[in-house]
């Protein structure tokens, strides 16, 4: 599968990103979750394809949730995941 994919930002937590289908925008998230999501930034498009890495999310499951449900919601990291991410254990 290859998709051509749309990254929006939170303007309202910080390092919480929505991944949509590009083609369908964000038509198919949720009114609640973008309430939540505040105003969605346009940071970048890229072509998921099952080879590609992505930094904190698998590319398995990012273009499965988008295919399922027409979004993936990228968290923030946790406090253990900054931890290990800023000494170089993760």
């Amino acid at each position: 599968m290859r998709l051509v994919c749309q990254v929006f930002k939170s303007s309202r937590k910080q390092e919480m990103y929505l991944y949509v289908d590009k083609s369908r925008g964000l038509q198919d998230v949720p009114d609640i979750l973008m309430a939540q999501f505040g105003e969605p930034l346009p940071v970048m498009t890229l072509l998921l394809t099952p080879e590609k890495t992505l930094a904190r999310a698998d590319v398995a499951v990012v273009l499965a949730e988008i295919k399922a449900q027409g979004f993936y919601l990228q968290m923030p990291p946790t406090a253990a995941e900054l931890f290990a991410r800023d000494t170089g254990r993760g």
